[in-house]
């Protein structure tokens, strides 16, 4: 029996119950469904020999007949009308719930068609996603430019590895921020239970780019003919559970340092400018004045699953280089084991206050060290590991935020991983930085941010060396509105120092005005 039939009985049960019995009720229900197209004629030939073949000789004599006629059963022509309005309700509500099934039946057959293709409902600041199928494809990205007047000390000398502007002249660019632009695909599905997904994210600048050791990265060339660099620095796939966490497999942001640029306010501005004459790829930001720079590197990283607020993240990347950015280190190129980072967060949320909390380390055993003279300090495959620590916190009160940050290494430099990490006698040298941040939300658009940090590198152990950058520092204001969901005004001020183991110090200031685009 089908489903509608089944159905079909029970709406018919439900009428004998609710009224005195009639010898023809079933016969007169399964006539009126028939007259209404909701019996075809083989359900109905096929109910009615049930019905006959189960008694009743008036049931049968109008089956034979193939037509109803009249019966006397004792009750006047309303209560005949009234129960066959009574059996012809039942029969509509029970069409009206096959029907309901059906489309919902239908409904999931669409939505698990791989043949339709679905618009999810819009997020701000989370891209626009089409669904395929069962695979979900998201598109985001990232436009940015502003005008940046950069104040240069006129002082002549700078500090090898020195970040703030020693050009010796005021300059005016139009240039990208610390965020380039962006376009990031992802493509996310569940297959077998488990969660997977691949995203490839292309970040163009607007400035020409100088190639050199450092690709996109290297520096600007404002000279006519020129592009800007394509910098893949996303390539990556995930998978895993809830229960189990995840795999990250490829090119992505590393995990030393990646709290701290993430929330770093000058993400969304431009910072310290670099070079403003010959703006580069990106802007600093507050990248050397307060954290080094995370950078994006080959991995394979594990997530593990949050619990209670906590969540634990590990992996292992390809060496890098100590390099000698300042033109007065040593050097080490040797790599026989890779490079280790972690971290562990704690995430609280509630409706007055939230608050994000990270500590994290990074390590690699470095070989082939050699100093300034490029005379080799220790054999070769021998390492020595160079490692830093880092914590830090953001706590939100409403519409006041506030952040703390603090690392602290040996061997690993600084501005970017392994810059200026080693002595000119080949020996290690320590750093430490830290960043202090707060804003405030005056309106749910308009915001107000300010943030003091500084990077300090140290001598290495009997290493004299009066050019070198001591200290890196800045202090930062800026303000934000935002337009729409998409679209946010920045203006900033700037200002930057370097000072060097000797007498020497450069200064320079920033004025910037501009806007970004998240969508």
């Amino acid at each position: 029996m089908t489903r509608f039939s089944a159905i079909l009985l029970a709406s018919a049960s439900l009428v004998a119950l609710a009224a005195p019995a009639r010898a023809d009720d079933y016969t007169d229900l399964l006539e009126i469904l028939h007259a209404r197209g909701s019996l075809s004629q083989s359900e109905y030939t096929t109910l009615m020999r049930k019905h006959v073949h189960g008694g009743g000789t008036r049931t049968q004599a109008r089956a034979k007949r193939g037509a109803p006629a009249p019966v006397d059963t004792g009750e006047s022509e309303a209560e005949s009308q009234a129960r066959r309005d009574a059996l012809a309700a039942a029969a509509s509500a029970a069409a009206a719930d096959a029907s309901m099934h059906k489309m919902a039946g239908m409904e999931q057959e669409m939505e698990n068609s791989p043949d339709l293709v679905h618009v999810m409902p819009y997020k701000p600041g989370a891209g626009v996603t089409i669904r395929v199928g069962a695979v979900d494809l998201n598109f985001s990205g990232i436009v940015n430019g502003y005008y940046t007047y950069s104040s240069a000390d006129s002082a002549g000398h700078s500090p090898g590895g020195g970040l703030a502007d020693a050009s010796g002249f005021d300059s005016s660019s139009v240039r990208n921020g610390l965020l380039p632009g962006a376009f990031i695909f992802t493509a996310s599905t569940t297959q077998e239970g488990i969660d997977v997904s691949a995203t490839l994210g292309v970040y163009p600048g607007i400035n020409s780019s100088s190639v050199g050791t450092l690709n996109a990265n290297n520096g600007g060339a404002a000279d006519a003919l020129g592009t800007p660099g394509g910098d893949f620095r996303k390539t990556f796939m995930t998978f895993g559970t809830k229960q189990l966490g995840t795999i990250k497999i490829g090119r992505d942001i590393g995990i030393f340092g990646s709290d701290a640029i993430l929330n770093d306010m000058t993400l969304l501005s431009v910072g310290a400018t670099g070079s403003n004459a010959d703006p580069a790829n990106t802007s600093l930001g507050r990248i050397g004045l307060g954290y080094i720079y995370t950078d994006f590197q080959p991995q394979i990283t594990y997530i593990s699953p949050l619990f209670a607020g906590f969540q634990a993240t590990v992996g292992v990347f390809t060496p890098l280089n100590e390099f000698n950015f300042s033109g007065l280190s040593g050097t080490a190129t040797e790599h026989d084991t890779p490079e280790f980072e972690g971290k562990l967060t704690y995430d609280y949320k509630s409706a007055a206050f939230s608050a994000h909390v990270w500590a994290g380390f990074m390590t690699q055993p470095q070989q082939g060290i050699v100093g300034a003279d490029e005379e080799a300090v220790i054999p070769p495959h021998k390492s020595k590991l160079a490692g830093a620590g880092e914590g830090g916190a953001v706590l939100t009160f409403g519409p006041a935020s506030f952040m703390a940050y603090y690392y602290r290494g040996t061997g690993v430099g600084t501005t970017g991983k392994f810059f200026d990490g080693i002595g000119v006698n080949g020996e290690f040298r320590d750093s430490e930085g830290g960043i202090l941040q707060g804003s405030y939300k005056i309106t749910p658009k308009l915001k107000l941010a300010a943030s003091y940090g500084q990077s300090n590198l140290y001598l290495a152990n009997g290493e004299y060396n009066p050019d070198l950058v001591r200290r890196n520092e800045s202090e930062d204001g800026a303000v934000y509105y935002s337009l729409t969901d998409w679209v946010t005004l920045v203006g900033e001020y700037a200002h930057q120092q370097a000072k060097s183991h000797g007498p020497y110090q450069t200064t320079s200031n920033a004025f910037t005005a501009g806007a970004i685009l998240f969508y």
